[in-house]
């Protein structure tokens, strides 16, 4: 490969949401860039994807799409391989893709997502994106007015409980185990018509994606239309440690509000970084992250 076809302004690691608008924001700032996607999206489960400004109920995967679309006008290539590796060099950092291939870029954009990690009982992970949800804004309009459940402990419990109760009047909290609740915490939750459930959780059961029940130790089976929680999380990517980007206490990248790492020419975008999860704070983040980077571009060539 020349120099000229291996040498980037910019390679975006992550086709999601949070990538192709780092892409597109860097692109018609006429940098050469290189985004680098594969495997599925973080939403890729869910039916569509909400409150995206013209977009809102778009399938994800036809977002993505669209997103890809237009970046046609620009200097954006899309590679379809993961990367495995980078590591800073003197003109900035050599990027390494999972079939051998190299690319050199003088900055990174870290796009590269979390995965989610569910519960250890059935029914949640064949149910994820459809009848189970982390994001009430994102998903509870589909099942609003319609029995709900939460699945949480201690203070997520009472975060949840308050926040979920604004889509139904029908709503318990699960709890799978010692709720972790106080006894004032507990009483506040039950004197707003949310019953607490300590059982454990045999399993959820549901056809064609919905969620239809929860099913406890013992055989007792509630009837839901959907259940809320806060998954575990985990970085999708170990590009973050191999680069020594440092993280958080809840394991994501550590940056200010334009994305910018402690690394020098490392940004982030999307949910691999500080902030709201959602699609459309995804978009936010990726064009907030390429406009700051473009500018760290554009001083250090002035300088020059």
């Amino acid at each position: 490969m020349s120099e000229n076809a291996s040498r980037f302004d910019a390679v975006v690691v992550g086709g999601g949401p949070a990538g192709l608008s780092a892409a597109l924001t860097l692109g018609r700032s006429r940098r050469r860039v290189l985004l680098a996607a594969d495997g599925p999206t973080r939403n890729a489960p869910a039916h569509a994807a909400h409150n995206v400004f013209t977009r809102d109920g778009t399938p994800p995967a036809e977002l993505v799409r669209i997103g890809r679309a237009q970046l046609a006008p620009y200097a954006v290539s899309i590679r379809e391989e993961w990367v495995t590796d980078a590591e800073r060099t003197d003109a900035g950092f050599a990027v390494t893709f999972a079939g051998g291939g190299r690319v050199e870029a003088r900055a990174l954009v870290l796009a590269t997502g979390v995965r989610d990690v569910m519960p250890d009982v059935p029914g949640f992970a064949e149910l994820w994106g459809s009848g189970v949800f982390h994001c009430p804004y994102c998903h509870g309009w589909e099942v609003a007015g319609q029995p709900l459940a939460i699945y949480a402990r201690g203070e997520t419990a009472l975060h949840f409980a308050q926040l979920i109760r604004g889509w139904t009047d029908d709503l318990i909290l699960i709890t799978d185990g010692p709720s972790g609740l106080s006894a004032e915490d507990r009483a506040k939750v039950e004197r707003n018509g949310i019953v607490v459930r300590e059982e454990r959780v045999e399993r959820l059961v549901g056809t064609g994606g919905r969620l239809e029940a929860v099913v406890f130790a013992g055989g007792e089976a509630i009837p839901r239309a959907g259940l809320f929680l806060r998954p575990e999380q985990e970085l999708r990517s170990d590009l973050p440690h191999r680069l020594a980007c440092p993280l958080s206490a809840d394991g994501r990248v550590q940056a200010d509000a334009a994305g910018k790492t402690p690394v020098p020419g490392v940004f982030v975008a999307g949910d691999v970084g500080p902030g709201w999860q959602s699609v459309p704070s995804a978009i936010a983040s990726g064009a907030l992250a390429g406009a700051m980077l473009n500018a760290e571009l554009l001083a250090q060539e002035f300088e020059r």
